[in-house]
């Protein structure tokens, strides 16, 4: 949903997240630049080559937690919802073909958690591949919404 100025100019947005059509929250005020980073930081680190991990679905940006947005009323006061982002390592043990052998395997994924206002929660575990996509659906989404992209045109900035 775009925030809008005195004079009801869209200017930023805010998220409402929604649940089987019903509205579960309401989220991140102004985030809009924050999540064109994020959209940003995530491809760069998908397209970028690290040893530690070889896998362009293990490598995101280096932060631990990628966003926290939280519904804030105007006299301070948090509830109504949070969408949160946090990296986590996954060790997996990968047996040897044959023999008792084998090894651990790390792997990075996006755990993706909306909490709503009433206090139930959802999660998505996601490769970085994925969030990418979720980033990006958000950023084009807020673009329509503002009016800054025209159609058929990629998601670039708010």
């Amino acid at each position: 949903m775009a925030c809008r100025d005195s004079v009801g100019t869209p200017y930023e947005i805010t998220l409402q997240l929604h649940r089987d059509g019903a509205l579960y929250g309401t989220v991140g005020e102004r985030c809009g630049w924050f999540l064109t980073r994020l959209a940003r930081g995530v491809a760069e680190a998908r397209a970028g080559h690290e040893a530690r991990w070889p896998d362009p679905d293990d490598r995101f940006p280096d932060d631990t937690e990628l966003f926290a947005f939280r519904y804030r009323a105007r006299n301070g006061v948090v509830g109504g919802g949070e969408l949160r982002c946090q990296l986590r390592t996954i060790p997996v043990w990968v047996p040897l073909p044959r023999g008792p052998g084998g090894e651990w395997r790390l792997t990075r994924r996006a755990f993706l958690e909306a909490w709503g206002g009433g206090g139930v929660g959802m999660r998505a575990v996601l490769t970085s591949s994925e969030l990418g996509v979720f980033v990006e659906a958000l950023v084009a989404e807020a673009e329509d919404c503002l009016g800054s992209r025209k159609p058929g045109k990629p998601a670039r900035s708010l």
